[in-house]
């Protein structure tokens, strides 16, 4: 049973309305906090995770291809005239080049001689030949020299020919002189000095010297030329 106040109104009248705000009020804050967490929850659960950055792998770089390596230059054979002595000093050498052919003379100024002749190579290779299997292999040395062997009569002969200059070089003169084929041959080295083989008949003596600025020669009391020789 209710009491009265000192007024007499009921006490439940002024209760009833306040507990009913309480109520609501607690209500309220109820809901927001469950849509609070409902929100949370549901923003974390369908969350998705950033997808993975793809890494694209790096190109390998392109592999030129290295240009092809020169191939080693070789200077033009000279036109040129060789004269020198054999390692022994007992011989002269002289080789005339001329577009890539050459011409030999081997000489020991008493009775011993060849003529030889062949190609040669790009690289200043030569390999000459002569009569009854004389052989000349020599290399031409950055157009210098010519450093060899002669191979002759079953001995092998080392020479070196250096380039000579006029009227050093190679000489040869033909001709019938009373009846008698001469054939003569001259190796003019660098100072001057002469080597060289007369043929008369086919018999070897010394050959008598050469004016080297016109290559006149004086056989059996007639002047003949003896003219350079070249391939």
């Amino acid at each position: 049973m209710a009491g009265n106040s000192p007024r007499g109104r009921p006490v439940m009248k002024r209760s009833g309305p306040l507990f009913t705000l309480l109520a609501g009020l607690l209500l309220a804050v109820f809901m927001l906090s469950l849509n609070a967490m409902t929100g949370t929850k549901s923003t974390s659960s369908y969350q998705e995770e950033p997808p993975a950055a793809t890494v694209s792998p790096s190109p390998r770089p392109e592999r030129s291809t290295p240009p092809p390596s020169p191939s080693p230059s070789t200077s033009p054979l000279p036109n040129a005239d060789y004269a020198g002595r054999t390692d022994d000093n007992s011989s002269a050498v002289a080789v005339s080049l001329r577009d890539g052919k050459a011409i030999a003379y081997f000489c020991d100024g008493r009775n011993k001689e060849s003529w030889l002749k062949g190609d040669v190579k790009d690289d200043g290779t030569m390999k000459l030949t002569g009569k009854q299997g004389a052989e000349l292999n020599g290399k031409l040395k950055e157009g210098k020299r010519i450093r060899g062997t002669v191979d002759l009569g079953g001995t092998r002969y080392g020479f070196t020919a250096d380039k000579a200059l006029k009227p050093s070089g190679l000489y040869r003169a033909t001709a019938s002189v009373r009846g008698a084929k001469i054939d003569g041959g001259w190796i003019v080295l660098p100072g001057g000095k002469q080597v060289g083989i007369l043929n008369r008949d086919g018999k070897p003596q010394a050959a008598p010297r050469i004016d080297p600025e016109t290559g006149a020669v004086t056989v059996d009391g007639q002047q003949l030329t003896a003219r350079p020789v070249t391939p």
